[in-house]
Order: C-alpha cells, then structure tokens, then sequence
C-alpha cells in the first residue's frame, strides 16, 4: 500500500541511513533526533526495551544545521498513504473502519 510514494521517500531514507552509520546509530535514533529539531512532540511506540533505549539516545543526538539540511533538502511533498491517509480533510465524512 506504500508503493506509491516508496520511490519519493526512498532518497530520504538512504539519507537517514548514511547519517546513522556516520554517527553509529540506529536510523530510529536519526530520524528522532530531526524530529526533536522541530517544534514537537515526538510519540515514540516502545514495545522493547531496545526500543526505549533508541528514544532516550535520540534525545542526547545533536544534529548539525548542515545535518538537518541534508536530511531536508530532497524532500517532496506527497499524498498520504496507509492509515494516515484516512485522516485528511477529503476523507472526513467517510465511514472508517475504527467508527463502526
């Protein structure tokens, strides 16, 4: 279901990936650590220890601007997939599946 979007995404990915190895950590702990960059509230879903581990490194992972740039920079815009796809303003007076 995410093939539509897996090749605009996929420059991103190998990007999370290639920071993550020059950092040696987990490509969780990158992408967590951009998000703690952004004015938000991460939500981490921990269901292992090893988990819970990546979450509390991530927050001790600075990222460089030029970091964050490189993460940033080839990313385009595009439709939702999956099951965020089903809260967009287009799909607001759909029944879903959880409304039963």
């Amino acid at each position: 279901k995410y093939d539509s979007t897996a090749e605009q995404d996929r420059s991103i990915i190998e990007r999370v990936a290639e920071l993550a190895e020059r950092h040696l950590v987990s490509m969780t702990e990158i992408s967590l650590a951009w998000l703690l960059t952004k004015v938000t509230s991460p939500v981490v879903g921990a269901t292992k220890k090893a988990h819970v581990d990546g979450a509390v490194n991530a927050v001790n992972l600075q990222l460089s601007p030029e970091e964050i740039q490189f993460l940033e920079e080839t990313y385009q815009p595009h439709v939702l997939t999956g099951i965020m796809a089903q809260n967009t303003p287009q799909t607001k007076d759909v029944k879903q599946v959880w409304m039963r």
